[in-house]
This record gives structure tokens, C-alpha cells and sequence, in this order.
């Protein structure tokens, strides 16, 4: 998606077998073993030597209208062309960007009046990754005219202006070309046109938009790899540069959106029919080996021992009376190295005592959210990334960060919950 300025749904139930295979062979990558029934298959799912702990997650689980998460996802607004001679107006509309009620996040293109209208959206500032495998279910609108994307920009940008900053494409289709999806990088001196582009072909030539497909990079210092549906089809290395700066060792945010018409794509057409969508399913990233540990975060050490709360390191996570009830909600308690406060730190994310997990009340995403203990089960609410830099525990589904209600000064029998992340001695812990 050159970046030059500021400026039908599948039938249900295969749609539940898609997401149903697609989270067995995320559960398989982490090592947990779940029943496979006999009739299920795997084709199609990126290699699970290629995943590895899952660091963050949107699912887009919510009710249906809902907007997606603002804890996450920013909207970015208005005309103009976006440096690209594009028709859309871009806009924060639940008629343009909402959740469907099936774990879906849709974009919707729009023809309104003479115009269009469409939404773009992005994690600056508040998801920004460094290295990775990442990756989104999609299903891809169609038409000709009509130009999806899921690509990253650098952090700095805009204070340091497009090609500068750097830009990954990790998936782009446009309309005219139905069977081609495109994964490109642009920075100076290998830009708009000029961008290292690698293409991948439908292996039956068939239309991209007609079913889900799985597009992901493999990022990693010095090099990013490209796969659609786990076969890859293009790399990228400091070398591929030549003499030109490499400018994707540093981090990026992520975007999504659907244009409408431009330079590379050119306009709608009499055959071009609206609304067009383009159905999220998830997007997740993966630690995949990189001295960052996927760039989020996620360097809590796999192993067993106390969490303790930085304010007051004689302050230590714990299960109240010790007791391995679900819905038990988790407080602050004297540190006096007993069973109640013996955590493990899972490999697959999970935090765990008394044989239970680390639980964001009923997956919940707002602010005040109960934490407690319950039944380790393999869901996004159940899963912990650590900042080092602030010392937070994050819950990548809901964006939030682990909290002392109340906040500081910390206290013996102070409950947990979900907060916005801030920074405050409420949310910091070692491990």
C-alpha cells in the first residue's frame, strides 16, 4: 500500500470449521494437546514449526455492530488521495468498520452519492511490534477498482516521512488481478514502483476473494519472509537493498484497510459492485526465535516462581486462602512462598497455580474487569505478554494490563483487575 502523504460470507458452518482448525493447529504450535476429530484437516494452515508463543491477538470476538477495540485500533480519517490518487473517504462509521457477532471484523467499501466511503485502521501507539510472525485470516472483497490491504508502517511515522520509515506490505490484492495477492517492502530508494515486490499466484487460479486465506511474514533482524496459507513465496534480506538503507529493524504498526480506486489499481467500473467487504478473522503474532521475543513483549522467563508487585516487592500475587475454585478472584497478599503464590509461566502464555490459570473474568475487555483464577482452557483470555521496559503483565486480547484496583499505595488483600495500561506502580511486577 504505497504510503506517500499524511494525508459473501462463507456458510456458517464451514466458517466455524475454518476457525475451529485454525486454533487446533495454534494449540498444537504451543504444545497443547487437543483432540482432533478423525474428519479434520490441516491444509492450509502455516507449518507449526513456524509458530511459535503466541505474543498478541486480536480475535475480534464481540457482539455484532460493535466497534472494534479502541484499546487497539485507531481510525484513521479523511480524503485526499492518500498519496495515491485513491477515491475513498475514509471514514469511523460502524456502516464502514464493525464486528460481525461471528468473530469477524469487517471493513466495508461504500459507494455514497458521487463517492465512496471506506474505513483504515491502525495500531500506532498502541500495538507496535518489532520482529515476529504475523499474521490474519482474511477473506478479500472483489471487483475491479477495489484494493485491500494488511500491511505495517514504521513508528516514527509520520515525524519520519514515508519512504523513511519504512513499510511492509503483507498482503495486497488488487481488484483486476483476482488471482494475485502482492507482499512488498518500500524504503529509500526502493519505493512506490520501485518497491521489492514479491507476487503469489492462487495454486488453481482461482479468485482470492472467493474463500479465507492465511497471510503472513516471518520477520526477522536482517530479513522478512512472506506465505499465503503457509507456502512461501518471497523474501526480503539487507542485501536486497544493495546500497540503500535497511530500515526494518526497528518497530512498526499494523493497518488495515480497503481503498478504493488509484494509481496502481485504477478505478471502479460499470462491473465493480458495493458495497464490497473484506472479513477479518483474526490477527495474531508470534515469538518466532527474534531477540525481542515478537516485539511486544513476552520475556517472562518459562519457569515457576512468585510474581511480585515492584512497589512493594513484600507484595506478592496470590490465590486467596489458597483455594482452586474457579472464578477465585486473584489478590495481593505478604509473600510467604506457599502454594498460593507458586506461579508457572507456561510456554503457550498461560500463568498458572494450584493446577489453574491466570483469567480474565468471562474474556472481558473493559477497564475494571475481574482477574481470578478458572480452569486453564486455551483462550485469548487466559494468555499474558510482559513488558520488561514497564514491567506490565498485558492481556493481549483485551489490550489491558494486570491492575491493583485502587491502585497504589499496594496493600495486603487488594483485588486484581484489567486496565488500561499506564505505567503505574499498580501494574508493575516481577517475576
Amino acid at each position: 500500500m504505497f504510503q506517500r502523504s499524511a494525508v459473501q460470507p462463507s456458510v456458517p458452518t464451514e466458517r466455524r470449521r475454518r476457525r475451529t482448525i485454525a486454533f487446533l493447529a495454534l494449540l498444537a504450535a504451543l504444545g497443547v494437546v487437543v483432540p482432533l476429530d478423525a474428519g479434520a484437516s490441516l491444509a492450509g494452515a502455516p507449518p507449526a514449526s513456524a509458530a511459535g508463543q503466541l505474543v498478541w491477538a486480536d480475535e475480534f470476538n464481540g457482539s455484532a455492530g460493535a466497534a472494534p477495540n479502541a484499546a487497539v485500533w485507531n481510525h484513521e480519517l479523511g480524503a485526499g488521495g492518500w498519496g495515491n490518487n485513491e477515491l475513498q473517504n475514509y471514514v469511523n462509521s460502524r456502516s464502514n468498520s464493525a464486528l460481525d457477532g461471528n468473530g469477524n471484523l469487517v471493513i466495508t467499501a461504500r459507494r455514497e452519492g458521487s463517492g465512496y466511503t471506506s474505513a483504515r485502521l491502525t495500531t500506532k501507539g498502541k500495538v507496535e511490534l518489532q520482529y515476529g510472525r504475523i499474521e490474519a485470516n482474511i477473506k478479500i472483497p472483489r471487483g475491479q477498482g477495489i484494493w485491500p490491504a494488511f500491511w505495517m508502517l514504521g513508528a516514527g511515522f509520520p515525524s519520519t516521512p514515508w519512504p523513511n520509515s519504512g513499510e511492509i506490505d503483507i498482503m495486497e490484492n488488487i481488484g483486476r488481478e483476482p488471482h494475485l495477492v502482492h507482499g512488498t517492502v518500500h524504503g529509500p530508494g526502493y519505493s512506490g514502483a520501485g518497491g521489492i515486490s514479491g507476487t503469489y499466484q492462487h495454486p488453481q487460479g482461482w479468485s482470492f476473494a472467493d474463500t479465507w486465506h492465511t497471510f503472513s511474514v516471518d520477520w526477522k533482524p536482517g530479513e522478512i519472509t512472506w506465505y499465503v496459507d503457509g507456502q512461501q513465496y518471497h523474501r526480503v534480506t539487507r542485501a536486497s537493498v544493495g546500497g540503500n538503507q535497511w530500515v526494518f529493524d526497528q518497530k512498526f504498526f499494523l493497518i488495515l484497510n480497503v481503498a478504493v480506486g488509484g494509481d496502481w489499481p485504477g478505478n471502479p467500473d460499470g462491473s465493480t459492485q458495493f458495497p464490497q467487504q473484506m472479513l477479518v478473522d483474526y490477527v495474531r503474532v508470534y515469538d518466532n526465535g527474534s531477540s525481542t521475543g515478537g516485539g511486544t513483549g513476552g520475556d517472562l522467563p518459562t519457569g515457576t516462581g512468585t510474581i511480585r508487585a515492584t512497589a512493594n516487592t513484600g507484595l506478592c500475587l496470590d490465590v486467596p486462602w489458597a483455594d482452586a475454585s474457579d472464578r477465585n478472584r486473584m489478590q495481593l497478599a505478604w509473600c510467604n512462598g506457599n502454594a498460593a503464590q507458586n506461579w508457572t509461566r507456561g510456554s503457550d502464555g498461560t500463568i498458572r497455580a494450584l493446577g489453574k490459570c491466570l483469567d480474565v473474568a468471562s474474556s472481558g475487555t473493559s477497564d475494571g474487569t475481574v482477574v481470578w483464577l478458572y480452569g486453564c482452557n486455551g483462550t485469548g483470555a487466559q494468555k499474558w505478554v510482559y513488558d520488561s521496559g514497564t514491567r506490565a503483565l498485558r492481556n493481549p486480547q483485551s489490550g489491558k494490563c494486570l491492575d491493583a484496583s485502587g491502585g497504589a499505595p499496594l496493600f495486603d488483600g487488594q483485588k486484581m483487575q484489567i486496565w488500561t495500561c499506564n505505567q503505574t506502580d499498580a501494574q508493575r511486577w516481577t517475576f
